[in-house]
């Protein structure tokens, strides 16, 4: 009884200032569109100005600090006791699923088109050389680096919950436990808020961006002119299928749906492939990769500093926030599945595994929507530049054999992305909202269900009042910032926490603390 009435709590003061922020910017959205956006914009270009350098070198010393730490004998380190609870294809699954929203599948077809007329490195737009970076820099935005600060983020949490055992699962517990500030004190309520309000941003625009897209590419198989209503219709749709997966708990619900949509992913790639220009798409793939790699340290710390023409604010910088911005939520989620697991696994699962599966479906994808364009089967770049982006996709895929067949898959894929990062969220931010949260507990149901309807009717309010999306957008990154020195406090204290648990024993004496449990790897 005493157990049930715990996992009930809820932190009403977290929730109603968080709500109160996010319908107070709604409501400047729609009482005043245009200075909003105008603010926006401004406070964007200020932070990216100020802060950009420091971004750009965070991520890059987060991928040493990453590596270092998995080769040294704390990679060892296990979290918990228990054995894993998913297999390791559902494990990074749900990873994979939560970090990626299903603008993900726009900008697989659609990023490398943008790059053709701003490329970046000073690149000559338009060049042999755009067209063969263009996919590169998809592969680098959407690869280790964007991963790792997920993994930043992760990583403190996980040491926090399971090898300090410390309760509650949000940021402000972690920073409590950490510096000793009260987790329900001023501080610690900024940190949380910032974190609900980061999620509403980015998820907002997730949903803002992926239905319309979702309604033009049904209508099109149907042959129906897209509205409003059916904007409407499908938003209502995905709300019962991730509010339904989240009542039901990551076991019976995210996990399946997570297993499902990448397999779906998968199978919808391979038709790609083999549909294609599969010799094209092979070789651009593997050209794309190998440019990468090769300016890969020049890409990470590119600030142009001479002709300053805008592109790393626009977006590398742009990226590396929004990918903070998405890190919180994310970053909860990877600790509650990651239970059994080593320190080494995660980094390892998080950083190859989330850029591969990136690397395997923007190529792809990225590929195909390059030979249509360089064939002049399609007029890609000119679609995107008078806004017929979610034309162009749609008419790449009917270019193919069976066109309707990879649209209706296509949707799905959408609609699945969607309903397990929302899932994903809900379950964050009910369990950032549940204070001194257990291990062995997960929040309420019905908890989990209020994130989910608001969660719903934030982009369905902002969708009706015709709201620019783009300017809760630029909120939610410039909120990241903050969340950049929040994650620097959690990965110091997290060093300090292994330099007082395991700085006296050797690689030997910790693989053998964990030895009973290496079956579970």
């Amino acid at each position: 009884m005493n157990i049930e009435k715990k996992r009930v709590k809820y932190d009403k003061l977290l929730i109603s200032i968080s709500m109160a922020l996010v319908l107070i910017i709604v409501a400047f959205l729609a009482l005043k569109p245009e200075a909003s956006q105008n603010v926006a914009s401004k406070i964007f270009g200020l932070f990216t100005d100020i802060f950009g350098s420091g971004v750009l070198l965070f991520t890059f010393l987060g991928i040493l600090l990453l590596i270092g730490i998995t080769l040294s004998k704390y990679g060892s380190i296990r979290l918990g006791t228990e054995k894993p609870e998913y297999s390791t294809f559902k494990w990074v699954a749900m990873m994979i699923c939560c970090g990626l929203g299903a603008a993900t599948v726009y900008w697989a077809f659609m990023e490398w088109a943008y790059y053709i007329g701003t490329p970046g490195i000073g690149i000559e737009p338009g060049s042999t050389l755009a067209y063969e970076m263009s996919v590169t820099y998809t592969m680098f935005h959407w690869g280790v680096s964007a991963w790792t600060l997920y993994a930043l983020a992760a990583i403190p949490v996980c040491y926090h919950f399971y090898v300090r055992k410390n309760g509650g699962l949000s940021f402000s517990s972690v920073v409590s436990s950490m510096t000793g500030i009260k987790a329900d004190g001023i501080l610690g309520r900024i940190i949380d808020v910032i974190f609900i309000f980061t999620c509403f941003g980015g998820l907002s625009i997730t949903l803002g961006v992926s239905v319309p897209l979702v309604t033009q590419v049904i209508c099109s198989v149907i042959g129906m002119t897209p509205t409003f209503t059916m904007n409407i219709i499908l938003i209502v749709i995905i709300s019962v299928i991730y509010s339904f997966s989240s009542y039901i708990g990551i076991q019976k619900g995210m996990s399946k749906l997570a297993d499902w949509n990448t397999k779906l992913a998968i199978l919808f790639c391979i038709l790609i492939l083999l549909m294609g220009p599969t010799l094209f798409i092979m070789k651009n793939c593997v050209n794309s990769f190998g440019l990468m790699i090769q300016n890969f340290v020049r890409m990470s710390l590119y600030t142009d500093p001479v002709q300053n023409n805008g592109f790393p604010e626009s977006w590398t910088i742009f990226y590396w926030l929004y990918w903070i911005a998405y890190a919180p939520f994310t970053a909860l989620f990877i600790a509650k599945v990651s239970k059994g697991r080593t320190i080494r696994s995660v980094i390892i699962n998080t950083l190859v595994s989330g850029s591969c599966g990136c690397f395997f479906f923007f190529g792809i994808l990225g590929s195909f929507a390059m030979e249509r364009q360089v064939s002049s089967v399609i007029p890609v770049v000119d679609m995107l530049s008078n806004g017929l982006d979610k034309e162009a996709i749609v008419e790449m895929l009917q270019s193919l054999p069976g066109g309707n067949i990879l649209l209706i898959l296509f949707a799905i894929i959408t609609i699945f992305f969607l309903a397990t990062t929302l899932d994903g969220a809900a379950f964050t931010m009910a369990s950032t909202a549940t204070p001194g949260l257990k291990n062995n507990e997960e929040p309420h149901p019905i908890h989990r269900l209020f994130w989910c309807a608001m969660l719903a009717l934030v982009p369905l309010t902002m969708i009706m009042i015709g709201a620019n999306l783009n300017t809760i957008k630029t909120c939610a990154v410039a909120t990241a910032v903050p969340l950049v020195f929040i994650m620097i406090v959690m990965l110091h204290g997290w060093l300090k926490w292994m330099m007082e648990d395991y700085a006296n024993k050797n690689s030997i004496e910790i693989a053998e603390e964990f030895k009973l449990k290496k079956d579970d790897l």
